[in-house]
């Protein structure tokens, strides 16, 4: 699985909270040389994700998700897509306080037609919108998942891994027609 969105939307903080190993991770600290094409999220980010993420959640004891964190910025597309190949499916976080932000990483899965959920990052003190102008303002098609989770809480982060799977068994069902792209 994938977990894709812009910078500092909070993939690595969902990896981290949901990962029942010690995550891997490739943060860096931010430079002045990246400033010029990294647009700061919030002051007080010092680190971003320039390789990947990794965790491993066990489902039921038969089924592990291997999960991997994209680096948000466009200049690591390359990385992002070699992430891609072979993945079952992609869970796209997004942030209320900046929608256009998730432009890139949703086109990209698009692109790849790599099935996806999205699970819109609450927090604190950022806008809620009722789903219909949330589905409108991204452009979702009506059978793409969207729920709201909060990236530091291990319920809320499961529930949206368990969207983005139920959608993936949704679209395995016979007589379905399963988005061309990753490996099933």
């Amino acid at each position: 699985m994938l977990v894709v969105g812009p910078l500092g939307v909070g993939k690595t903080t969902l990896i981290g909270t949901v990962s029942e190993i010690k995550p891997l991770s490739t943060e860096a600290v931010m430079t002045q040389a990246g400033a010029e094409v990294d647009t700061l999220v919030r002051a007080g980010k010092t680190t971003t994700t320039v390789a990947l993420d990794f965790g491993r959640m066990t489902i039921d004891g038969a089924l592990v998700l291997y999960i991997f964190g994209t680096p948000g910025q466009q200049r690591f597309l390359p990385a992002w897509r070699e992430l891609a190949r072979g993945a079952l499916g992609a869970l796209a976080l997004v942030d209320t306080r900046n929608l256009a932000a998730s432009f890139d990483a949703l086109g990209n899965l698009e692109d790849l037609g790599l099935p996806f959920a999205v699970a819109v990052n609450d927090f604190p003190g950022s806008p809620r919108y009722p789903e219909d102008e949330l589905r409108g303002a991204l452009d979702l098609l009506p059978g793409t998942p969207l729920v709201y989770c909060d990236a530091r809480d291990l319920r809320s982060s499961v529930g949206a891994l368990i969207a983005l799977l139920e959608h993936l068994i949704d679209d395995d069902a016979p007589g379905r027609n399963p988005a061309a792209g990753g490996t099933r």
